[in-house]
C-alpha cells in the first residue's frame, strides 16, 4: 500500500512525465507502421493529435494549450511560433540524422540555422485534372489560366473547386497575375480579388476536405488542390478501375511550396523523447514511410532509394531544380496584413 502510495505521488510531482511522446501533427501524416517501430524503439507510447491546418495549430496554442513534445508547423506558421518564443531549440548533437536532409530545405527564412526545426515533408500547392475530359475539351493543364479565365471556365462550369483557404488562393491568382505569392502590395492583392470574383461564378465549390473524393469518383474534373491529395486522388481512381485517370502539375506560372517541420514545444514534457523521434524520423527508411504512403515529397536524401520510383520520378512530388525555382514558400503576414486579406476574403466568399 505504501509503494503504491509512492508512485502516485511520483506521477502526481510537477515534472514527472510518462513514457509518452505527446505528437501534434497534421491527419494522416505518419504511416501506422513507423509509430509502431518508434515505441518499439524507445519503449514508449505515441500519443497523436490532430489539427486540420496551420490556424488550428496556432489557435489552440494561444489559448494555452501544452502537454505536446512534438509540432509539424508549415514555414509560415513555424515563423509565428519562432516569433512568439513559444519552441525549444534544438540539441543538434542528439540529432546526427539531420546530415540526411538536403540543404535546399535548410536554413529558410522561417528559421535561418535551423534553430528550431528539422524538415519533415513538404507538398506542392497545383492543379489537378481529369485527364481525358481536358484532353477531350482541349483544356490546359500547365496554367492559372484554367481556374482564373473564363474563357476556359465556361467549358468546366460547375466541375471546378478551388481550396477553401485565403492565403492558397490568393497566392495562385497573384502568381496567375505575375506577382510573387507574396506579395503584400494591396493594389495587388485587389487585382487578385477582381480575379477571383470574375471566376467565382464558374466554380463549383471552396472545397478543402471532400475535393479529392469528388475528383476520384467524376464528380469534378478539375481542383485547386495539394500534391499528396492529388496522388491519393489519383491512386483511389486506379483501384476503383475508373474509366479515367487523375493527373497533377505545377503550373508554368510557378506555386506554393509548403515545408512542414518538426519542431519541440516549449512546454514539452519530454524533450528527450522529442529529440529521439526526431534523429529517428530522419532516418532513410522511416522518413520514406510517409512519402510511399500519401505521395508527400520528401525533403530526406537518405530516403530516396526506398520511395517508390513511380513517386520520386514525378516534378510535381518532387521538384527539379527547374520547378524549385517556380516554387514560393508562403511567408507570415503582420496584424494589419491580415486584417485587409480577412477583409477581402469576407467580400470573396459573401459576393
Amino acid at each position: 500500500m505504501n509503494r503504491l502510495f509512492f508512485l502516485l505521488c511520483l506521477v502526481a510531482m510537477p515534472g514527472f512525465a510518462a513514457d509518452e511522446l505527446h505528437l501534434y501533427n497534421w491527419n494522416n501524416y505518419i504511416a501506422p507502421e513507423t509509430v509502431d517501430r518508434f515505441e518499439a524503439y524507445c519503449k514508449c507510447k505515441v500519443i497523436q493529435d490532430y489539427y486540420s491546418d496551420n490556424e488550428e495549430l496556432l489557435a489552440k496554442l494561444a489559448a494555452g494549450a501544452k502537454g505536446y513534445d512534438i509540432l509539424v508547423p508549415t514555414g509560415n506558421a513555424l515563423a509565428s511560433l519562432v516569433r512568439q518564443g513559444a519552441l525549444l531549440p534544438l540539441d543538434k548533437r542528439l540529432i546526427p540524422n539531420l546530415k540526411n536532409i538536403n540543404p535546399a530545405y535548410l536554413n529558410t527564412p522561417f528559421d535561418p540555422g535551423n534553430r528550431y526545426s528539422v524538415p519533415y515533408a513538404y507538398t506542392t500547392t497545383l492543379i489537378g485534372y481529369n485527364v481525358e475530359k481536358m484532353k477531350r475539351l482541349g483544356l490546359p493543364t500547365d496554367t492559372w489560366a484554367v481556374i482564373f479565365d473564363p474563357k476556359y471556365l465556361a467549358r468546366v462550369k460547375g466541375r471546378v473547386t478551388v481550396l477553401d483557404s485565403q492565403r492558397e488562393l490568393m497566392a495562385a491568382a497573384l502568381k496567375y497575375l505575375g506577382y510573387s505569392a507574396n506579395d503584400t502590395v494591396e493594389a495587388h492583392w485587389y487585382r487578385a480579388e477582381q480575379v477571383i470574383l470574375r471566376a467565382k461564378p464558374y466554380w463549383a465549390a471552396f472545397n478543402s476536405s471532400s475535393y479529392i473524393k469528388e475528383l476520384t469518383v467524376g464528380n469534378i474534373w478539375l481542383v485547386h488542390g495539394y500534391s499528396n491529395d492529388m496522388f491519393q486522388a489519383q491512386s483511389d481512381a486506379k483501384a476503383a478501375r475508373r474509366k479515367f485517370t487523375i493527373g497533377f502539375s505545377i503550373p508554368k506560372e510557378g506555386a506554393v511550396l509548403a515545408l512542414d517541420n518538426m519542431v519541440i514545444h516549449k512546454y514539452a514534457p519530454r524533450p528527450d523523447l522529442a529529440h529521439k523521434f526526431i534523429n529517428f524520423m530522419l532516418d532513410g527508411k522511416n522518413s520514406s514511410e510517409l512519402t510511399n504512403m500519401i505521395g508527400s515529397g520528401n525533403p530526406n536524401l537518405a530516403a530516396l532509394k526506398y520511395i517508390n520510383p513511380e513517386i520520386a520520378s514525378n516534378p510535381a512530388i518532387f521538384p527539379g531544380k527547374k520547378e524549385l525555382g517556380k516554387l514560393e514558400m508562403l511567408q507570415d503576414l503582420n496584424m494589419e496584413q491580415r486584417r485587409v486579406l480577412n477583409r477581402l476574403w469576407i467580400k470573396i466568399k459573401i459576393e
